[in-house]
């Protein structure tokens, strides 16, 4: 469902939740059951950063979106770098947001055969810097 890298990276496939403060809320999450429709598990899987602030509606119909100041309060509060998510299209494989306190890492090159989106991977070194590295469809850009 989540992952820390080095207490520093919080590693999600959707976005924040309302419900979720710290990382220990999303810890003692019960992972062993399907995605239910809402709730903060619902939110971890479906929700996305936004360029509005508070929190929206999310148009997914699922989730929600959360803004710049959200994201704040989160990483401040968990003493986090920044938030590592995919679960968006983003044509140049990878796009920061939120004053590069999210990122984005889509790793589906072409998705669907049809969107000619660059596809990219996150590496996190021992310093925990990040770096990504994009591939242009069968070739690797290093």
């Amino acid at each position: 469902m989540t992952a820390v890298i080095s207490d520093r990276i919080f590693c999600l496939h959707g976005g924040l939740s309302p419900s979720i403060d710290t990382l220990d809320h999303a810890r003692d999450l019960d992972r062993v059951q399907e995605v239910p429709h809402e709730g903060p598990m619902c939110d971890l899987v479906w929700s996305d950063p936004d360029d509005r602030c508070g929190w929206g509606i999310s148009p997914r119909g699922a989730g929600y979106t959360f803004g710049q100041d959200i994201t704040e309060q989160f990483t401040h509060i968990n003493g986090l770098h920044f938030i590592a998510r995919a679960h968006q299209l983003v044509m140049e494989g990878y796009q920061w947001q939120h004053n590069r306190s999210v990122v984005t890492v889509f790793s589906a090159p072409n998705y669907c055969y049809r969107c000619g989106n660059q596809a990219a991977i996150m590496e996190v070194d021992d310093s925990v810097d990040q770096t990504t590295k994009e591939s242009i469809h069968d070739h690797c850009r290093l």
